[in-house]
């Protein structure tokens, strides 16, 4: 089955999605995708088989989040801890995405078609490597097209992604790239294996779980939850719209929180910043205080700046060797 479908919406799911595009709409979607191994036990199958069907039903919630006007989704699609299940259970999944990231691959004219953007997000060093390779080739293929977006979190969990942060941002001062009065929440979020993206406006668990389980906690601070009780591989286009619903009902709120959020992290980077100021006034006249406030504050962001920007293109540098080294490791 492919996994970029072309398939039309229904007639009334055309008429429910044009209703409910009528209102704000979420822009970005994340989704636990909770639930495989229970479906697979309701239904008397292998658990191999319950992970399968919940990739399909991935493919088809895709499609649903495009003909919704959503061009960015994000999917918990295997977290670090699920090494931590059987042997045989980790390797069946292993194997389903070997076969998924090779079919990504040979429908790399679909993905050109319609501007699919796939990234990877996680430690793919915790992978075997020829599926570091197959994701390597799949990122890299795709990294400019800007249509939509697919990011994939595998060997994945929001704590290992802000450890792995802090490091970057330890790699910056070390190599004095950064100096440590630059490092700062703003200089973290864009450390994140999420740089590229925006925030989600809505997150979408399913089965009934009431919990995040370590996924996208940074992030989503100040998205919309929705838990719902389907199975993942049972999810359809109606309960998509309900969540939506959700997110509809509570975007005033999102959107006022984030914008104090915002507020917040601006006013602190002020004072961050005068108060550097007031050290390198010290001793100075106080008819010219002034003056060199005005001058070294407008050096002082300048100099921050400089050294940030020059920072996220060596670590974006050090990602993308990263991952052309894979595609030059032989088979």
């Amino acid at each position: 089955m492919s996994w970029i479908r072309e398939k039309e919406l229904s007639l009334i799911e055309r008429l429910c999605a044009n209703v409910l595009k009528a209102g704000p709409m979420p822009k970005h979607v994340a989704f636990i995708m909770d639930g495989n191994r229970r479906y697979a036990q309701k239904c008397h199958v292998e658990r191999q088989e319950g992970h399968s069907q919940g990739f399909e039903k991935l493919a088809e919630t895709l499609r649903w989040c495009l003909n919704l006007g959503i061009c960015e989704v994000t999917v918990y699609a295997f977290s670090i801890e699920n090494f931590k299940r059987s042997a045989e259970e980790v390797e069946g999944l292993m194997e389903l995405a070997r076969q998924k990231f090779s079919r990504l691959l040979e429908e790399r004219d679909k993905l050109e078609k319609h501007g699919v953007c796939i990234r990877v997000l996680g430690d793919l060093t915790l992978l075997p490597l020829d599926i570091q390779k197959l994701i390597a080739q799949a990122v890299l293929e795709t990294r400019n097209y800007s249509t939509c977006f697919l990011n994939v979190c595998f060997a994945y969990t929001s704590r290992h992604e802000i450890s792995n942060a802090v490091r970057e941002v330890a790699w910056g001062v070390e190599e004095g790239l950064l100096e440590p009065s630059d490092v700062s929440e703003p200089l973290l979020d864009r450390c994140l294996y999420t740089c590229k993206s925006p925030d989600p406006d809505l997150l979408i668990r399913t089965s009934g779980e009431i919990r995040l389980s370590d996924f996208l906690l940074w992030q989503t601070s100040h998205s919309c939850l929705v838990f719902q009780s389907v199975l993942w591989p049972e999810y359809s286009f109606w309960n998509l719209c309900e969540a939506v619903l959700q997110y509809q009902l509570n975007h005033s709120s999102i959107q006022k929180a984030r914008e104090q959020h915002l507020q917040e992290s601006r006013r602190l980077q002020q004072e961050s910043d005068q108060a550097w100021v007031r050290g390198q006034l010290q001793g100075a006249a106080r008819r010219e205080d002034a003056q060199l406030r005005r001058r070294l504050l407008q050096q002082c962001c300048a100099r921050r700046e400089e050294r940030t920007q020059s920072f996220l293109r060596a670590l974006e540098s050090k990602r993308g060797d990263f991952l052309w080294g894979l595609c030059t490791v032989p088979s």
